[in-house]
């Protein structure tokens, strides 16, 4: 009976002083929101990494020139490397004793796609090449027709694959299959449809027009060209074997000398999460400081309202202990109003600060995610305050005497 006699005295109390309160109460909702807006943004950018770098299966992995991810300035000797070319993709894939299936991916032009009269609304149609393992390897799939054969890459026919968005407007209302498309004043035969792909990191992967890549070659010649080169492994319990295979090799292949670094980079679905994890860990803990920061600010301003409240409340003090009231008593109550205080601006943070951190899910139409580590954190975080904070203004109420309080004017 004294907690819940406590806790309507408390109540009481804060709605006795209603802006007073409100003032408070806003500091920590400020404070905690802080927090949670910033790692909620944080966690929703690091699901949407993960998902997008769903494009290597758990088979596969990459050989690039330089760092798939580059988090801050290329170093020269990494700019500075040899190109990645296609004639060592071919000595490297001669040369593997795993089984293993090499798929080279090159950009050869952006621009519109024309089909009779009609053309697509933007020039950001990308024509890429690659070979008959491109599917596969880049985890694409298709929709209708065939992909590229190996004859196909052998004899640079001009045929391509389309992506969805090309698709949609050029043909709305009748099949592509068969048709013939120009591109920077080439003719393709359409051979085939892959289905929706999706954006990566913003890129729309639906956009492209696919072709072999010794017809890009033929047509954009292929001297010195870079491209990027996926090798999938057959046997997905050999990826490890399979990486140190390629990197012995490309090091010869590269001309590599013994005990120098790598001049080329090979990653994986988890070698580029790791990259992207470190990266939204600092900028977690960034804003988690600086919410860390706000919340202490507000633990001191409820600690001067609580101060201010006592000095207000001195002769309610005197009275209440005049007829029985314990030490106890008064330093509960004062507690009680500093801890709900600080429980309902946690709350009233929490739900704000991820409702704010996931509009950034909502405008980009990607997942939502919400930190429950950080929000029972912060549950803690508030907790503490109202204890600290809180503490020394009722143990100052609770010390009071009473003789003195009755007196106080």
């Amino acid at each position: 009976m004294a907690v819940l006699e406590a806790l309507r005295m408390a109540l009481e109390g804060l709605r006795s002083h209603k802006l007073r309160s409100s003032l408070t109460l806003l500091g920590m909702v400020i404070g905690v929101f802080a927090i949670i807006v910033s790692v909620t943004a944080v966690a929703v950018i690091d699901v949407y990494f993960k998902e997008s770098l769903q494009f290597l299966g758990s088979s596969t992995f990459m050989i690039t020139r330089t760092p798939t991810i580059q988090t801050g300035p290329i170093d020269r000797n990494i700019r500075n490397r040899p190109r990645l070319t296609y004639e060592q993709m071919k000595r490297l894939d001669d040369k593997m004793q795993l089984a293993v299936s090499l798929s080279p991916m090159e950009g050869f032009h952006m621009g519109s796609v024309r089909y009779q009269d009609r053309q697509t609304p933007e020039p950001n149609i990308q024509l890429v090449g690659s070979n008959e393992y491109m599917l596969g390897n880049f985890s694409y799939e298709l929709d209708s027709g065939r992909f590229f054969t190996e004859e196909d890459v052998l004899y640079a026919r001009p045929i391509c694959v389309l992506g969805t968005g090309i698709v949609d407007a050029l043909f709305p209302n009748e099949n592509p299959l068969g048709k013939r498309i120009r591109m920077d004043g080439q003719r393709y035969e359409v051979v085939g449809v892959l289905k929706t792909k999706g954006s990566v990191f913003g890129f729309s992967q639906d956009n492209r027009v696919f072709t072999p890549i010794t017809r890009g070659f033929s047509l954009y010649g292929s001297h010195n060209r870079n491209i990027v080169i996926s090798v999938r492994v057959h046997d997905s319990h050999l990826v490890r074997a399979a990486i140190e295979e390629a990197t012995g090799r490309m090091r010869v292949i590269r001309k590599v000398r013994p005990g120098e670094n790598n001049n080329f980079e090979i990653s994986t679905n988890d070698s580029m999460q790791d990259i992207f994890d470190a990266f939204t860990s600092t900028l977690a803990a960034g804003g988690a400081g600086i919410g860390l920061i706000a919340l202490l600010a507000a633990g001191i301003g409820i600690m001067n309202i609580m101060l201010v409240s006592v000095t207000e409340r001195t002769r309610e003090i005197g009275i209440r202990k005049s007829v029985g009231a314990r030490r106890k008593d008064i330093m509960r109550q004062f507690l009680l109003e500093a801890f709900f205080l600080c429980q309902i601006g946690g709350f009233l943070g929490i739900i704000l600060g991820a409702l704010a951190g996931n509009s950034v899910a909502f405008y980009f139409d990607i997942s939502t995610a919400f930190p429950i580590g950080w929000a029972i954190a912060a549950v803690i975080m508030v907790t503490a305050i109202a204890l600290i904070f809180g503490g020394y203004p009722a143990f100052k109420a609770a010390r009071l005497s009473p003789i003195d309080s009755l007196r106080y004017e």
